[in-house]
């Protein structure tokens, strides 16, 4: 609910107020000019959202009847419910739905999509069976799309003549296109796929299917058959890659043949049906100068991250799921040297690093029989043994901390990894607990000392609510007080409000503090550019 104003909504001196009409003059028009280009100072997208249409109707005629008495204009009750109806029209347009307004009745062409949807399903379900009585699915699997798409096209069409199925050629094209979807692809979840706008997937049983476009989570029209169809679809991803995912192994890790990274968990573990998760492979390689374009962090952020990965620091990149930690990761990967040997160690191989000289390993699970299972841990100490530059660990979840921080510490500077954490702090405590799940019951002193002297720098991203991925602090490792890990802020990002479309503004400030890497930096002729970069 929207509080009642107290007080004026505006309290206008009359010197800013444009002329008042003449006589004969439109008072309609006069004050609907005047209240439109004061509505985002009266109300903001989120209490648009989350109020009803009454509620911004009374709060829009309180403040038409304020401009009006400042003005010294008496409009009429006509003339100023119109004026209301058009500025609840430009709410709409230019803030934002109004919260009862977004489960309004689907609109004519939402209604006829709809019904073009549901024909081609049904369409579809009694198709399908008789298609693969008249192709052999193993040689289908082999044929290239298009040639495969034409066999079935002419088959497709004798069957709907045979079932007395009338679609025109357009929807003839669409039924085809379903239908290789189930046969080669992942089914109902290929256009979601395709669609470049599309972030991440997340299928929550085969009714429901939610997907994120510019930081912002939705609901899809896209379904499954059945509880079965869902799994077939769970089975062929994870299958593809050497997984399995049964009762026996109901959570699966796996990826997509373009990178794309995925998460399944079926029941009995997810009651209402299989659960799939995921995370879309980024076709163009975000780097930090695209991350100025996004102003995602701000060009003096910019160049001293550029400058802690090519001055070799060791640096985790912490936040929550769905920050951008991985995203940050590739960026500052592109700052390691061309000549140098790079391992990266992930449960789902993910991370996309430009250098020529790069070994990629992933854990493995357990077979059938409870063997074979390779974990972080066993790659990490493998690692040690491939004579590596750099140790990029996708996320750092166990007792493959101790291992990493070890590498850190014995020649293998420049490495880096992701932890999910929520500020720098945290980070640090977070990797101390992973060090003790190790099981070496090392004293905390010692593990303390261990991550001080081994770690350089915490970069923090977080997701905000308009969607957006910031970099929210970058925060040096500097040493040790007594029992306490001592840091330093060296950029923080500080929010001031929001812009006219709804977007968050903040300022990334430097802290002024003289870097304890600058004798690194110096060492690496990067001195001067590092305190230009804190100057701002």
């Amino acid at each position: 609910m929207l509080d009642e104003p107290q007080e004026p909504v505006f309290d206008t001196p009359a010197d800013d107020l444009p002329p008042p009409p003449s006589p004969s003059g439109d008072i309609v028009d006069y004050l609907a000019a005047l209240a439109e280009g004061r509505l985002r100072d009266l109300l903001t997208a989120d209490e648009v959202r989350m109020s009803t249409k009454a509620e911004i109707t009374t709060r829009l005629s309180k403040f038409v009847a304020e401009l009006a008495a400042n003005a010294g204009l008496e409009p009429s009750s006509q003339e100023s419910a119109d004026i209301v109806t058009y500025l609840l029209n430009e709410v709409e347009s230019t803030i934002g739905s109004i919260g009862d307004e977004m489960t309004a009745a689907p609109s004519a062409a939402k209604e006829k999509e709809g019904r073009k949807k549901q024909t081609l399903i049904e369409a579809k379900e009694k198709v399908q069976p008789l298609l693969m009585e008249h192709i052999d699915p193993a040689a289908a699997a082999e044929l290239p799309r298009p040639e495969l798409a034409e066999q079935v096209g002419e088959v497709v069409g004798e069957l709907l003549v045979q079932e007395k199925i009338h679609l025109n050629l357009t929807e003839q094209r669409d039924l085809v296109s379903l239908l290789l979807d189930d046969m080669l692809g992942l089914g109902p979840l290929e256009p979601l796929l395709a669609d470049e706008l599309v972030t991440d997937i997340m299928v929550n049983g085969p009714r429901q299917v939610y997907a994120e476009r510019k930081g912002k989570l939705a609901l899809t029209d896209v379904t499954f058959r059945d509880n079965q169809h869902l799994l077939n679809i769970a089975q062929r991803i994870v299958s593809a890659v050497g997984r399995r995912v049964d009762e026996s192994s109901p959570i699966c890790d796996a990826r997509l043949m373009d990178g794309s990274r995925v998460n399944v968990i079926i029941p009995p573990l997810a009651i209402d049906g299989a659960s799939i998760s995921i995370r879309k492979f980024a076709k163009d390689k975000i780097t930090l100068d695209k991350m100025l374009d996004f102003k995602s962090i701000s060009p003096p952020l910019a160049k001293l991250l550029k400058i802690a990965g090519a001055c070799r620091l060791n640096i985790l990149i912490s936040g929550g799921t769905g920050s951008g930690k991985t995203t940050m990761l590739n960026a500052l990967s592109r700052m390691i040297d061309k000549g140098e040997r790079v391992v990266t160690i992930e449960d789902a191989a993910e991370l996309q690093l430009q250098q020529p000289h790069v070994v990629r390993l992933e854990t493995r699970p357990a077979n059938l029989e409870g063997q074979g299972e390779i974990t972080m841990r066993d790659l990490v100490k493998n690692a040690l043994r491939m004579r590596p530059d750099r140790i990029i660990l996708g996320e750092i979840r166990g007792g493959e901390a101790i291992d990493m921080l070890q590498a850190m510490n014995t020649g293998h500077d420049g490495s880096m990894g992701t932890i999910h954490a929520n500020r720098p702090r945290e980070a640090l405590t977070r990797l101390e607990n992973m060090v003790n799940m190790a099981g070496l019951h090392l004293p905390t002193k010692a593990i303390r000392e261990q991550i001080s002297s081994s770690l350089d720098l915490i970069v923090q991203v977080q997701r905000m609510r308009d969607g957006g991925r910031r970099t929210t602090h970058v925060t040096e490792v500097v040493g040790m007080e007594g029992d306490v890990i001592t840091t330093q802020d060296l950029f923080k990002f500080e929010f001031t409000g929001e812009d006219e479309s709804g977007r968050l503004v903040g300022d990334f400030k430097s802290t002024g503090v003289r870097p304890h890497f600058l004798p690194k930096a110096e060492y690496f002729g990067l001195g001067r550019a590092l305190m230009d970069a804190m100057n701002g």
